[in-house]
């Protein structure tokens, strides 16, 4: 076989010769808008259409228009359309469309709403874009060669007003993106004018928030979008506006955030509703119709809408996230930047626009006047003209004749000689010589205008005036503060239900719910476990869970999966990273935190702690120093109210005593109050509740005060099984 050929090269030297060059042009070249608000793509087509007159003229087909701009767009059919498709009024993506349409243009708030095909579809230019090309004739902005060279087309727009704020914008380039918010046009032009006039000025105070096409609300936080202003980096949040039918008991969102489709909404509700998390809702549809957007929501007759709405807001895209990125292209170099910036970028951007446009009306005008003055001069001898011109034998020396005769230059001369024979009067001749006087007054102004910044200035803030109040129109998305919105907290998602636990000796837990237990009689556990705590409480009530390692930890019940009565449940040491030799000893259920703890240690000292200790504003799932660890742990108990408690020492021993001879403490690792008395070396063996006991007669162990040694346990109170809690 033959030996193949091949080159070694680096691969940083390939990936810059081959992928940095494709990089550049799709940031350059396509993806991120520059200051006239435009993409290369929009302006190639805005522009081709301003060409075919469609200004002024009736509407043409769409396929005409994408054919035409095919000529400086080097993309392919479908993407020159559905360019044009995000323009239109049809489609609804814009605040101001560019294009009015004809036809079926899809809807920018639907997923599964197609456009028609360009033959079906007509398209013209909005009366708006008589501002994009304001003066464009006139050298305001710079032209290029299109892709083969045949064609000229603009590098920019010379909008009026600062379109890169008041159409959306999105872009995803190579290794960065631009996604650029719209704003109300009116409110854009009077912060713009009020920039002008004191760049110092409070722009938040004109510019307010964000304005969207399909309406909504705009949860408005001052310091979020302060950021977003002055950074250009952000996000805020978008949501659905709804009205409620108590007629038809159901709720209409006629408003959604542009970010999201009605489609999108339904298939996200439609799921909530089938795995159970939402149980108000009997139906949702899509009842979009001409009228406009609407997608109805069947309410059963107890569901509170607003309530159910807050849940929605929370669960689906009824309430989404626009995230901002003003990265805009500033002389060919992409930018990232605020308000402030953008503003500034586009005020000198216009300002030299109308410099150019000065400068062309200054050349023509000065043009005309110069003939106009070489044509003044020939109304001190008009037959002298005439006599120049009829005397000369050859054609191409009436004009050096006429330039050696009243000494004017080739220009002059080519003027006078087109002149008709029947204009070579005198009253022609002085009507055409009285444009002197205003045509230097004209080209002086426009001097003054030129040369004056302030001038310029007063130009743009009157073309902002007039484009606000021909243009402007009220917002359509509403400004909600953050402050008005109700915060909804996670546990109103989930679902109630009284249910029942039991912790195992080997540390499983079990959560069942109560309808579950109704038709089952045993638990299944393994062989050589057991039950030693059961309780009963509902889903949205904390756990608390005590280790013979002197922890708490932490649980939302609704947080554990339910169990049936024939599994074994969760292993705790794995739910919780218990220590190797760590275990789960007892369990307590609460929805307030309230009533006590009772620690009663082998030295005969008892503890009663109060159990809102335990409850801790940040959501810690592990608490150390649960109880005290100076003696060894004999019992355990949470209790509401107070009650008698029977201990028994390792000498036969006993002592009934009421908890409430305990004072509470707010410490949780207190070492308590002494109860038993140690007597001969003895200590602290069991403890019981005094009705769990055994004993006949409480008043003979029981004293007044305690801490007390207690009596012999008497032989009719003695118990065959007095077992203790084996910790």
């Amino acid at each position: 076989m033959a030996k193949e050929n091949y080159i070694e090269k680096k691969i940083i030297e390939t990936i810059e010769q081959n992928y940095m060059p494709y990089a550049m042009s799709v940031i350059v070249s396509r993806a991120i808008p520059e200051i006239d608000g435009f993409k290369p793509s929009h302006r190639k087509l805005l522009f081709t259409m301003y060409k075919m007159g469609l200004l002024t003229g009736n509407r043409t087909k769409s396929a005409n228009v994408v054919g035409q701009t095919m000529k400086i767009n080097p993309h392919g059919d479908m993407a020159i359309y559905e360019t044009m498709v995000r323009m239109t009024k049809g489609n609804g993506a814009l605040l101001h469309p560019f294009i009015d349409s004809k036809g079926n243009f899809g809807k920018q708030h639907s997923r599964d709403m197609k456009f028609a095909a360009p033959r079906y579809t007509e398209v013209k230019l909005d009366k708006i874009c008589e501002e994009l090309f304001r003066d464009l004739d006139k050298n305001t902005v710079d032209f290029v060669d299109n892709y083969d060279g045949t064609l000229k087309e603009p590098v920019l727009l010379p909008t009026t007003f600062p379109n890169i704020l008041v159409n959306l914008n999105q872009g995803i380039a190579v290794g960065m993106a631009s996604n650029i918010c719209s704003f109300n046009l009116r409110e854009v032009c009077e912060a713009t004018i009020r920039f002008i006039q004191n760049e110092n000025t409070d722009i938040m105070k004109f510019l307010k928030a964000p304005d969207f096409p399909s309406g909504g609300q705009l949860i408005y936080n001052q310091k979020d979008m302060a950021e977003i202003y002055e950074t250009g980096r952000g996000s805020f949040k978008l949501r659905a506006k709804y009205r409620y039918d108590k007629k038809n008991s159901c709720v209409e969102i006629y408003e959604i955030p542009y970010t999201t489709t009605v489609e999108a909404i339904i298939d996200s509700i439609a799921a909530l509703v089938k795995n159970g998390s939402i149980k108000e809702i009997n139906d949702v549809r899509d009842e979009t119709d001409l009228n406009g957007l609407r997608i109805t929501i069947d309410i059963k007759k107890n569901a509170d809408p607003d309530v159910l709405m807050n849940k929605l807001y929370k669960l689906t895209p009824l309430e989404d996230t626009f995230s901002c990125n003003f990265n805009v292209l500033i002389k060919g170099k992409p930018r990232v930047l605020g308000i402030r910036s953008i503003l500034q970028e586009w005020i000198s951007f216009r300002t030299e626009c109308i410099k150019r446009s000065t400068l062309f009306d200054i050349e023509k005008k000065s043009e005309k006047l110069h003939l106009l003055l070489g044509l003044r001069k020939i109304l001190l001898d008009i037959d002298k003209a005439i006599r120049i011109i009829r005397n000369t034998e050859q054609d191409d020396l009436v004009v050096p004749n006429l330039m050696k005769g009243f000494d004017i230059d080739r220009q002059q001369a080519e003027f006078i000689a087109e002149i008709k024979l029947r204009n070579l009067n005198r009253e022609y001749i002085l009507n055409r010589v009285a444009e002197v006087e205003s045509l230097q007054k004209e080209i002086s102004e426009l001097k003054d205008v030129y040369n004056d910044h302030k001038k310029i200035k007063k130009i743009i803030i009157k073309q902002l005036n007039d484009v606000a109040k021909k243009y402007g129109q009220d917002r359509r998305t509403g400004i909600v503060s953050e402050e008005h919105i109700e915060e909804v907290p996670e546990e109103t998602f989930i679902d109630d239900y009284n249910l029942k636990l039991f912790l195992t000796e080997q540390n499983y837990l079990k959560k069942i719910p109560l309808v579950s237990l109704r038709s089952v009689s045993e638990q299944k556990i393994k062989d050589d476990d057991r039950i030693i705590q059961e309780i009963e409480t509902h889903n949205k009530a904390d756990l608390l869970l005590f280790s013979n390692k002197h922890a708490v930890y932490k649980l939302k019940i609704y947080e554990l999966n339910d169990s049936k009565a024939s599994s074994f449940g969760d292993f705790l040491p794995n739910l919780l990273e218990l220590d190797q030799d760590e275990r789960i000893i007892y369990m307590v259920a609460t929805d307030d935190y309230s009533g006590h703890m009772i620690f009663i240690f082998e030295n005969g000292k008892a503890a009663k702690v109060e159990l809102n200790i335990y409850s801790t504003k940040t959501n810690r799932k592990k608490l150390i120093n649960a109880y005290s660890d100076i003696s060894p742990l004999v019992y355990l108990s949470y209790i509401t109210e107070d009650v008698d408690l029977v201990v028994y020492s390792s000498i036969n021993k006993v002592l009934v005593f009421n908890t409430s001879q305990i004072s509470p403490k707010v410490t949780k690792n207190t070492q308590g109050v002494q109860v038993l008395k140690q007597k001969k070396g003895s200590h602290l063996a069991m403890v019981q509740k005094l009705e769990e006991s055994s004993i006949n007669d409480a008043d003979y162990y029981r004293t007044k005060n305690i801490p007390a040694v207690g009596y012999y346990l008497r032989e009719e109170d003695k118990a065959k099984n007095q077992l203790g809690l084996g910790i």
